[in-house]
């Protein structure tokens, strides 16, 4: 068996300083074998910085997942184009940047696969996540039974057709991008563990880890305003997948969620 812990989207350097802080512990407690960790949002609420990916990794991440902000920095770029471990949405146009998947070996010896896959509903065009997951499975699927899939996506309704369409597929699949943890975690009949959203790894003291009364005003007014990072109730959000290594099918899925002992009180984000 490996155990694969899966956190939600890490908004700033509060979810950062929670992922440094809560996950080796975690991961002493619960014996994880494995880190996927989605860094959509670590770099000021939005894509991702050297600095900013490398407290990720010294987290513990194995694999670095992302979403449709990740090239909203300009260094972005560079940075998946030389790690393979920072994952952009495998469905982005022929010729982007960096990779949507990999295969990774973990802690203890075992390949797994992690897939990055970004949804279409009420999201910007992009190539079908249905279509392009599953030819990207002929592949990896060669090379290692564990494969779990990181769906980016807005709409609820296309992250559960995603779970059903990847069920005994693949080992598992969970939602990201919409910050709110689900409650339907659970193990589909043909063997896939499923989760439709992951939740966020930030300030909870937050619209979605935005500043509150920046985000009511956005919402009350017409005019521009920039939504500042939230700093306070920093916590982390994912889930824990047990597979069997031998078949990939799912023996288990946990939810977890945790939060900071000291309150972090950041100024920056």
């Amino acid at each position: 068996m490996i155990r694969i812990l899966a956190v939600g989207d890490t908004v700033g350097k509060p979810g950062r300083q929670a992922c440094l802080e809560i996950i080796p512990r975690l991961c002493q407690e619960e014996q994880i074998d494995f880190i996927i960790i989605n860094g959509e949002n670590i770099a000021g609420g939005s894509s991702i910085t050297k600095e900013t990916v490398d407290e990720l990794f010294q987290a513990g991440a194995d694999v670095v997942t992302t979403g449709d902000h990740i090239f909203k920095k300009k260094e972005a770029k560079d940075l998946v184009e030389a790690n393979p471990r920072i994952l952009r949405p495998l469905n982005y146009p022929t010729g982007t940047p960096g990779k949507g998947s990999i295969v990774v070996e973990s802690k203890n010896g075992i390949k797994v696969g992690v897939i990055n896959v970004l949804g279409r509903v009420f999201m910007k065009a992009v190539e079908c996540p249905f279509k392009t997951v599953e030819a990207e499975l002929n592949r990896i699927a060669k090379k290692t039974s564990v494969i779990l899939v990181d769906v980016h996506a807005e709409a609820t309704s296309e992250k559960v057709a995603l779970g059903w369409f990847l069920d005994g597929k693949v080992s598992a699949v969970f939602g990201t991008h919409t910050h709110v943890q689900t409650a339907d975690e659970t193990i589909l009949p043909m063997g896939t563990a499923y989760i439709t959203e992951l939740g966020m790894c930030g300030p909870y003291d937050s619209v979605i880890g935005r500043k509150k009364d920046v985000v009511i005003r956005h919402f009350l007014s017409p005019l521009h305003a920039y939504l500042d990072v939230a700093t306070d109730d920093a916590r982390i959000s994912g889930a824990i997948f047990d597979i069997d290594e031998k078949t990939g099918r799912a023996l288990a899925v946990k939810r977890i969620h945790e939060k900071l002992k000291v309150e972090s009180c950041l100024k920056k984000n």
